[in-house]
């Protein structure tokens, strides 16, 4: 009888874990299951977007030195 309930506990643990793991992404399995392919996660892709449109930031707002300018000016 004893072992029993320690089988029956270690069962309810087990089924305990499955659904608190389970059940926040519930409806993402139902999406995926259904055919629905999620976009690839591309976190480096998105930080050279970022890095160039910081350096390009930067570039814009540096002054243009004053013989450039002059060279703009005569032309």
């Amino acid at each position: 009888m004893v072992s029993i309930m320690i089988f029956v506990g270690a069962f309810a643990v087990a089924a305990g874990v499955i659904v608190a793991t389970v059940s926040p992404q519930w409806r993402r399995i139902v999406r995926l299951m259904d055919g629905h392919v999620e976009p690839a996660f591309m976190p480096l892709a998105q930080l050279a977007t970022a890095e160039r449109r910081i350096a390009v930031r930067r570039w814009a707002a540096t002054p243009v030195p004053a013989a450039v300018r002059r060279l703009r000016e005569v032309a």
